[in-house]
């Protein structure tokens, strides 16, 4: 008997870890197309439920939110997005802006026919986010931004991130890639290299109630975070204890937990100015 069910539960443990082995990002059965202002956006879709976007950092994809898909799908329709240039979603052009990508996610939505959706946004995707509510506020029922940035330089970026970034930039200009994958690293490097160029004070025009959050040790300045916050009319703010930039992988249940309680907030307090 004992044989049995150590037999049993050998089994029942691979299946269970079959059954987690989600291949996000490279899933046919919730992977789609859709193709919007010149390029093939790759997405894919889990659970049901009010729609939320959910918006990866540079070089990234929507394999970063492994660790929050299955919450959200509990209770929302997530909608993970591989943004332009990123992922599977190839981008031909030979430039790059956040409000370009921002144009992007409101054609997605309306092409879903989505009249609006929750927003979940990290690093350049938190900068995504913000710029999704204010090209296209209509959009945005509420947005989370994590480890977001609104200007380049020293001011928001920490000193050594600031270093490597213009150091990355100053050894390669000269030479820039001509073959496709180098070249189109390069460009997305480039995005962060000169952008985003969003004076603060634009960012009281953002209708959508906000949560802004960092980690402790982000690689964006406690004080830039601070003034995001800060410069919104309805904002929530968390900078997470005992984290780096990546606060939605370091600190998943939290995270997951706290974003969704201010998705579901009946009153969103207002940022003292």
């Amino acid at each position: 008997m004992r044989y049995c069910m150590l037999v049993l539960g050998l089994l029942l443990h691979g299946l269970l870890a079959g059954a987690q082995a989600v291949p996000y990002g490279h899933n046919p059965a919730a992977g789609h197309y859709q193709a919007v202002r010149g390029v093939r956006l790759y997405y894919e879709v889990y659970g049901a439920g009010p729609p939320l976007l959910l918006i990866h950092g540079n070089g990234g994809s929507l394999q970063d939110f492994k660790q929050n898909i299955p919450y959200f799908a509990q209770h929302y329709r997530v909608i993970a997005v591989d943004s332009r240039a990123h992922g599977k979603s190839v981008d031909p052009g030979d430039s790059l802006s956040f409000e370009m990508m921002a144009d992007d996610f409101a054609a997605l939505l309306r092409s879903l026919r989505l009249d609006s959706a929750y927003v979940l946004g990290w690093s350049d995707g938190g900068i995504n986010a913000v710029v999704l509510a204010l090209r296209h506020p209509q959009l945005v029922k509420r947005l989370v931004a994590t480890g977001a940035n609104f200007s380049p330089d020293s001011t928001a970026l920490t000193p050594a991130l600031w270093r490597q970034q213009q150091r990355g930039y100053q050894e390669n200009k000269a030479h820039p890639p001509t073959d496709p994958v180098r070249k189109n690293d390069w460009k997305v490097f480039l995005l962060d290299v000169f952008q985003p160029t969003i004076p603060l004070p634009v960012l009281r025009r953002v209708a959508a109630p906000a949560f802004i959050i960092a980690g402790d040790r982000d690689v964006i300045t406690l004080e830039h975070t601070v003034a995001i916050y800060r410069h919104l009319r309805r904002a929530w703010l968390w900078i997470v204890p005992d984290s780096g930039h990546a606060t939605l992988q370091e600190h998943a249940d939290e995270f997951n937990r706290k974003a969704d309680a201010f998705f579901r907030a009946k009153f969103i307090s207002s940022a003292a100015h």
